[in-house]
């Protein structure tokens, strides 16, 4: 089984902001790994263990905010498409010793 937990949280104030460092640096702890930003996901064994993951995620959250907790099976995680744009960067790649910009 698989967690994945999604959050947006406030990051308007100093204190908004240590409240989501805190979340997000707990998440890290317990071995959430990030699938892209505010989405962290991690291995469940059973789903006794999966039970103590979301108590463990429910006892850290912030007073503010909104944090949903997807429950899936390894073989609905393995049907996730990946749909990727067109990567772009500014690090010329060339083979070339001389490059002229």
């Amino acid at each position: 089984m698989r967690i994945i937990v999604f959050f947006d949280l406030p990051a308007e104030t100093r204190a908004d902001r240590r409240e989501y460092a805190r979340f997000r640096n707990g998440l890290i702890k317990d071995g959430f790994l990030m699938m892209q930003e505010s989405v962290y996901c991690k291995l469940a064994l059973n789903p006794t263990s999966a039970r103590s993951i979301i108590d463990g995620v429910k006892a850290r959250r912030p007073a503010d905010g909104l944090i949903q907790i997807l429950t899936v099976t390894e073989k609905q995680f393995s049907r996730m498409e990946l749909v990727l744009g067109e990567y772009r960067t500014q690090i010329v790649d060339s083979e070339e010793r001389l490059v002229i910009i």
